[in-house]
């Protein structure tokens, strides 16, 4: 049986929810590639120090620069949302 993508994505990437964070970590890479600080195919990310899911702002001083091992790496919960600095 094939997999059927367009059921995929709308029930994982296709909610307004996901678009709008989507949208917010874009903006916030393409400011941080502006400043100098990433480019594209560099192996970094860039991280939100209080998470956007979890009410963090798309601000510079909530943002940093690091691998992407690094911010994939975060241990989650079971309902999927990360664990990280103690929020």
């Amino acid at each position: 049986m094939p997999r059927n993508y367009k059921q995929e994505y709308a029930n994982y990437q296709g909610t307004p929810e996901q678009i709008a964070k989507r949208s917010e970590r874009n903006k916030a890479r393409r400011l941080l590639e502006k400043e100098g600080k990433v480019s594209k195919g560099d192996g970094k990310d860039v991280d939100h120090i209080h998470a956007l899911g979890m009410g963090g702002k798309n601000v510079p001083s909530n943002m940093r620069v690091v691998s992407e091992h690094k911010n994939r790496s975060f241990p989650r919960t079971p309902a999927g949302k990360m664990i990280k600095n103690g929020y």
